[in-house]
């Protein structure tokens, strides 16, 4: 399958011109073995000096027959402990030859986002070969790094090309896989953030990008069955998905799209503000956060609906003392108020958010219910509790309460703070 690019850079309806960045992307059995002759062909061709980024064990999966294909160098970094972060991007510049001229990362999410990094850092192109359907980031322009700590995203390097060979990523220990399928679901909650901020104050929403990264998780919910029975056609319809997600973030311009409260949890567990360092997948802290975010909001529409809910007089701000005492801990207390500073809350005008209650409460009754969303992920055999990923049941309320400052984005999660 040879996703045809010029699909997604035609004229939208929203006034944009959606910029697409990447130029191939072929996701089929033996794809890999395209490579040599890619190299070969126009807007390749003056590639000479090639370099493999991987990790030992993507070295083993497909990075050994890249080398040995391109006859080129590689910079293989351990798996043990490794993250996307300052630390690991030091390791690869510190080994980057000064001649090179493509960068090929090799390997799932992070070695991804290590490679887009650096790329754009060092303005280098380079070529995406997952070796798992992971995540939905591979064609991001974003990189989403834990830097000295904090979670961020950072304006990055597209892919030039994409080869997803599915004899590679359908070998991949199943519980990677289940990680891109918990990536995709998150969707459902990301999509409905993005739709009740723009009912609410307007902001920029793209029908066709909300469009195309609704269709990549219909997609994926669909094929779970066949994906637990191992079939090839399904492995390729995940990656496609994921590679969907990730055109839609590449034609925003940033995450907005995939990531909403379900990614936010993520990002906090991530960064260990009230944890200890967890070893779980990006997927599978997604997962469990987009439980947490539909149970969230499946009860405040019930109370909202019920009367017990209702939009604060007044808002008292940000919990900065709160703020204060658990990121300041971790010595994160000013790079949060950075963060969110404007406070997006501060554009709500809470007149305006009880004349469209009835617009938001319907985007939430569009939400899949919280029976509907365990039976996907268990369909999928992803993991959906806090206990799955090593984290006590009583950071629960913390988490709910913490997780929305993590972005400075306006989400229904960020929003309950205007309900009593």
């Amino acid at each position: 399958m040879k996703i045809d690019i010029n699909e997604f850079s035609q004229p939208c309806g929203c006034g944009k011109q959606h910029a697409i960045l990447v130029q191939d992307i072929f996701i089929e059995r033996n794809a890999l073995e395209k490579l040599p002759e890619l190299l070969q062909q126009p807007g390749y061709a003056n590639y000479k000096k090639p370099l493999v980024i991987c990790d030992n064990n993507t070295f083993k999966a497909a990075g050994s027959r890249v080398v040995e294909m391109l006859g080129c160098g590689c910079i293989e970094l351990s798996a043990d402990n490794l993250h996307a972060n300052e630390k690991a991007v030091e390791k690869v510049s510190l080994q980057l030859p000064a001649d090179v001229d493509l960068l090929l990362a090799v390997g799932s999410g992070t070695i991804h986002d290590i490679t887009r990094y650096v790329a754009h850092e060092k303005n280098l192109p380079f070529i995406a070969v997952p070796t798992a359907a992971s995540v939905d980031g591979f064609v991001s322009t974003v990189a989403a790094m834990t830097w000295y700590g904090f979670k961020q995203s950072f304006s990055s390097s597209s892919p030039i090309c994409v080869i997803a060979d599915s004899s590679i990523f359908s070998k991949a220990p199943y519980r990677l896989t289940a990680s891109g399928i918990s990536d995709l679901l998150g969707k459902y909650t990301a999509l409905a953030d993005w739709r009740i901020a723009h009912i609410l104050t307007g902001e920029y929403l793209c029908e066709r990008i909300f469009a195309l990264t609704k269709n990549a998780v219909d997609i994926v919910a669909t094929s779970l069955d066949a994906l637990r029975g191992g079939e090839a056609e399904a492995y390729e319809k995940l990656m496609y998905g994921l590679l969907l997600s990730g055109l839609a973030m590449q034609m925003m311009g940033n995450s907005r799209p995939a990531s909403g409260a379900e990614h936010h949890m993520s990002h906090l567990w991530e960064m260990e503000i009230l944890n200890p360092t967890i070893e779980a997948y990006h997927g599978e802290k997604v997962s469990v956060g987009l439980r947490l975010a539909v149970s969230t909001y499946q009860h405040m529409k019930e109370e909202i609906r019920a009367g017990r809910m209702q939009v604060v007089d007044h808002y008292q701000g940000m919990e900065t003392e709160v703020l204060k005492k658990y990121f300041g801990a971790k010595g994160m207390y000013e790079t949060i108020l950075k963060e969110n500073t404007p406070d997006p809350l501060m554009a709500v005008d809470l007149k305006v958010l009880q004349a469209k209650l009835p617009e938001i409460l319907a985007v939430l009754d569009d939400l899949p219910s919280v029976g509907e969303i365990e039976a996907l992920l268990c369909a999928g055999s992803c993991v959906m509790t806090l206990r799955q990923i090593g984290i006590g049941e009583e950071l629960l309320k913390k988490t709910l309460q913490l997780s929305p400052y993590i972005r400075n984005r306006l989400t229904f999660m960020r929003l309950s703070k205007l309900f009593v």
